[in-house]
């Protein structure tokens, strides 16, 4: 059975054109790479847990956002890895200087057998639907896209 995700695409309008809120994963392994590596904030569902509820948690203990509002459900998508991916687009607003993640501890150095503590996002931004295209994760392109169009529609 594939993993599967929930997490949320927060956007707001500039101009009226859309800019999304990303999230860039902490720890050692990430931090000096940059284009496709972002990501919409998620995580992996509990057993038994409503998906929407989960991309809720997972959103607010990878940047302190206490989501609420009109929640609009997008497209799944399944990633290379088989894992599937449930969105929902949410329009708001955040300061990227507020944000404040959980951490998570692992290896390091690896194969080291101990273990270290790391923010689970070391940073969030806002870009343009453009920019963010080049930012995010290839497999998770099309929330943007689908955004675009229920947007420009």
């Amino acid at each position: 059975m594939p993993k599967i995700s929930a997490g949320i695409l927060l956007y707001r309008l500039n101009n009226s054109d859309p800019e999304v809120l990303l999230v860039h994963p902490g720890g050692p392994f990430w931090a000096k790479k940059d284009k496709g590596t972002w990501s919409i904030p998620k995580g992996e569902i509990e057993p038994n847990e409503d998906l929407l509820q989960a991309a809720i948690r997972e959103t607010e203990e990878e940047t302190g956002i206490k989501s609420q509002g009109k929640f609009i459900a997008l497209s799944p998508l399944k990633q290379k890895s088989g894992k599937i991916i449930h969105a929902w687009a949410l329009q708001g607003n955040f300061e990227p200087s507020d944000f404040k993640s959980n951490a998570i501890e692992i290896e390091w150095p690896p194969k080291s057998g101990k273990k270290k503590a790391f923010p689970e996002v070391n940073e969030t931004s806002w870009f343009s639907t453009g920019e963010a295209k080049l930012k995010i994760v290839p497999g998770q392109i099309p929330f943007i896209t689908e955004l675009e169009n229920l947007i420009y529609r």
